[in-house]
């Protein structure tokens, strides 16, 4: 590596931290949701609608640990109950569109809505460019370590199972 490489490694370190303190999300202690809860709402999303039973089985919690949290899941507008249209006897859970936005908004690092006042304030071709220079660093990673597999999991990823 160049001394040029190290030198502007060195101004990119600089620049991702003071990019990272400005731009983190400060959400309140009482914004963000519990573990618990966030891990009903991940397990969901990623096996599509369950019965609470079998939630609880995945989650391997006891079936009134569960039923407890979808609860104040559903309260909250996150998480929805359907009839299974298979077996009518059934009730599955699901993912509100608010439960795919919160859980969406608990994952991402950066606050989106300071992101974007920012970025707004850039002319195009600047923002373009800014664009184009961090996938063109995150593409050349893989080239550089191939130990580092691409990350596949994206906020705009399709929804799995959405049973509407």
């Amino acid at each position: 590596m160049s001394t040029s490489e190290h030198a502007d490694a060195a101004r990119f370190a600089e620049l991702f931290g003071a990019t990272y303190l400005l731009f983190h999300r400060r959400d309140g202690k009482r914004a963000q949701l519990s573990g618990a809860s966030r891990a009903v709402l991940m397990h969901l999303a990623q096996a599509g609608p369950l019965t609470v039973s079998e939630a609880a089985e995945h989650l391997d919690r006891a079936q009134s640990v569960v039923s407890d949290i979808v609860t104040q899941l559903a309260g909250h507008g996150l998480l929805e109950r359907h009839q299974d249209r298979a077996d009518r006897r059934r009730t599955l859970v699901w993912l509100t569109d608010a439960g795919h936005e919160r859980l969406a908004r608990e994952s991402s690092v950066l606050d989106a809505q300071r992101l974007s006042a920012a970025l707004g304030t850039l002319p195009t071709p600047a923002r373009v460019a800014l664009l184009n220079g961090l996938a063109a660093l995150v593409a050349a990673s893989a080239t550089a370590d191939p130990a580092i597999p691409p990350d596949e999991s994206s906020p705009s990823s399709p929804r799995q199972g959405d049973p509407r």
